[in-house]
């Protein structure tokens, strides 16, 4: 039977059996969610661990909840603020083909939000940031370049394989709608 099984958090391709060995591709989902307010953006000043700068809000999807109800969550934990108008704008992935590894991130825009901002939030400081600052600011290259098509109309699929060998991204494919 063609199609997809879950087994024990990995996917699994059952396509093609016939000569085709199974393959188990381990997958994990994460949010991020840019929020904006006229011409400035909530960017989390983060200093801790590998992923260091200014990033958006978000982080790992917890079972079973929604893509779109992971972001919400994540924006109030990581900010205090209740995001209302989540705008779907697109995927950034890694896939790892050596270690059969695959990160999906979902990524969105809101405008519309309430609540105050955490003073002292555990992932780094909630910080209004001039869109025109932006360019200037430590990022990692991830967030850098998807950080255009998160406010532009349509929406994106950047593709990552992740070079093992090298220990840095490969090849880098970005699509746009």
């Amino acid at each position: 039977m063609a199609g997809c099984g879950k087994i024990e958090g990995a996917f699994c391709d059952q396509g093609n059996q016939g000569d085709r060995p199974l393959t188990i591709v381990h997958t994990t989902f994460w949010t991020l969610c840019l929020i904006k307010d006229g011409d400035r953006v909530l960017l989390i000043d983060r200093q801790h661990d590998d992923f260091k700068g200014f990033i958006p809000p978000g982080g790992k999807v917890e079972f079973p909840e929604s893509f779109s109800e992971a972001a919400i969550r994540e924006v109030k934990e990581e900010t205090g603020l209740e995001v209302k108008n989540l705008q779907y704008k697109g995927i950034y992935e890694y896939v790892n083909p050596e270690r059969m590894e695959r990160l999906i991130i979902f990524n969105y825009l809101a405008t519309k939000f309430t609540g105050e901002l955490l003073k002292k939030p555990a992932e780094g400081i909630p910080t209004w940031i001039a869109l025109s600052d932006v360019p200037g600011l430590p990022m990692q290259a991830s967030i850098r370049r998807r950080f255009p098509y998160l406010l532009r109309e349509g929406t994106f699929e950047i593709h990552v394989k992740w070079d093992e060998s090298r220990g840095c991204e490969g090849d880098v494919s970005i699509t746009v709608t």
